[in-house]
């Protein structure tokens, strides 16, 4: 699933791409990835102009400029393409914008993810719940731990709560919990002050660094899109199980955790 740092990439390669651009074509071949009728949906977008692209946690908003949002959620498995010819015939897609200059954003893997066009209010009343973007200036150390302490329960579920920080899943949350040397299965309520800074710091370093390299998704934008993936050979243990630990040579576990699996090295990972 494609989590903060896959979709800041994306927002930043929309923005250079789509602002400005008009909808000129739309094509819906499944009707659930989609709010409305077929006939409604086309009919509003058709004309439309694209201001910018806005990120919200995992989530990101298309700003037309009649006032409305479209509000992607690609969920487990969607994917994104832009590009006068899509990586896959037409038919594959959930849904396509095409645009005057010839180009097309292509929605793939929408089998539980959506876009939906919403009013500004709409889109705020869905996203109340988010907690806030792990690079909120607002979201400081000790608002961090705050929140943390509020928790019950495990640590990794705690962390791909979008109620605490926004945009963390399963990929990253054990990414962090690997750069802050805290066990994914560690209580909550066993962290101190100390740990919760760890984390906090890990979390903003680990991210930054996966946006930088593209995050780990390898499913490039467009065709020369070289920036897209490029996190994944950087990953020190998510999906990483029976490789050696980049910091002691301990083989790297997979585990489950509350339903969702966990990689962690057992030696440099301990609880709190």
């Amino acid at each position: 699933m494609p989590e903060w740092p896959e979709m800041e990439t994306y927002r930043k390669l929309l923005n250079e791409r789509l602002c400005g651009q008009i909808i000129t074509r739309v094509a819906v071949n499944r009707a659930k990835s989609v709010n409305e009728p077929e006939d409604t949906f086309r009919a509003a977008l058709t004309g439309r102009r694209i201001l910018f692209v806005e990120r919200k946690g995992k989530q990101l908003i298309l700003h037309l400029d009649d006032g409305n949002r479209l509000l992607l959620h690609l969920m487990l498995g969607g994917w994104l393409a832009y590009g006068a010819e899509g990586p896959k015939e037409d038919g594959e897609f959930q849904v396509i914008l095409g645009f005057a200059g010839g180009e097309n954003l292509y929605f793939g893997g929408l089998r539980l993810g959506y876009l939906h066009r919403l009013s500004a209010k709409q889109v705020l009343e869905q996203l109340k719940e988010l907690g806030p973007d792990p690079f909120d200036p607002r979201l400081t150390p000790e608002t961090f731990y705050g929140r943390l302490s509020a928790r019950r329960g495990k640590l990794k579920p705690a962390l791909t709560d979008q109620k605490l920080v926004s945009g963390i899943g399963n990929c990253y949350s054990d990414e962090i919990c690997f750069e802050s040397g805290i066990h994914p299965e560690t209580p909550v309520p066993s962290l101190d002050r100390e740990a919760s800074d760890r984390l906090f710091a890990s979390m903003r370093r680990v991210l930054e660094e996966a946006a930088e390299y593209g995050g780990y998704m390898d499913r490039p934008l467009t065709p020369d899109d070289k920036l897209t993936g490029g996190f994944d050979p950087r990953c020190r243990v998510y999906d990483r199980e029976g490789e050696p630990c980049v910091r002691c040579g301990t083989k790297v576990v997979k585990g489950e955790i509350s339903g969702r699996k966990a990689f962690y090295c057992p030696h440099c990972q301990r609880s709190g």
